[in-house]
């Protein structure tokens, strides 16, 4: 699904990048050329299973989620919001069909690069580099996190464990049914937890 552009580039991406990493000029100038802005409506999809996703998005503002079928029933993998990047982890690096979905839980603003920018930037600035180590060591944490998570035999336990390990100000924000679905919790069970921990 192509996200639409807005009409004012906002290049809000290149303090993010900047805080990583010290940018180059040459980099900036790059970056200021090659972004694109974007926004989704709640609960618009971004991406689709099957679909190649050749974008690596930054949240601005919002929230989005990951998530693949189990027969008739949305299984949620990953939920991100503000500041946060996301994108087909297999049809981005891979540029392989994905295996999941990605939608929009809100209305949600983004700067993106696409594929061939990113690669460009990678072979050509030594600082790119340096960045794409660091969010890949961030991301891998995150996956150590998920991999945690799914393993935490006890339902109150992996609701604390999330909630120690995220933002707590969002978890108001994220739909109790793709909550649950994300910790391998019954809604009911989730709701009882929840209103157990207020």
């Amino acid at each position: 699904m192509l996200p639409r552009e807005n009409p004012e580039k906002n290049l809000f991406i290149v303090s993010f990048l900047n805080s990583i990493y010290p940018l180059s000029s040459s980099l900036k100038v790059y970056l200021i050329k090659n972004i694109r802005s974007c926004s989704f409506e709640k609960n618009e999809l971004i991406s689709k299973a099957g679909e190649i996703c050749n974008r690596l998005y930054l949240i601005k503002k919002g929230m989005v989620r990951g998530y693949f079928m189990s027969g008739s029933t949305e299984i949620t993998t990953w939920l991100d919001t503000e500041n946060e990047l996301f994108t087909s982890i297999t049809g981005f690096f891979r540029n392989q069909e994905s295996q999941e979905s990605i939608q929009s839980l809100e209305k949600t603003y983004c700067d993106y690069l696409d594929y061939e920018d990113y690669k460009y930037c990678l072979n050509n600035f030594p600082e790119m580099r340096q960045i794409n180590r660091l969010l890949m060591e961030q991301y891998y944490i995150l996956a150590e996190h998920r991999v945690y998570l799914a393993r935490i035999p006890n339902a109150r336990k992996r609701l604390e464990f999330f909630m120690e390990y995220t933002k707590p100000q969002i978890v108001d924000r994220i739909p109790k049914k793709h909550l649950a679905s994300y910790l391998a919790i019954r809604p009911e069970t989730l709701s009882r937890l929840l209103k157990e921990k207020i």
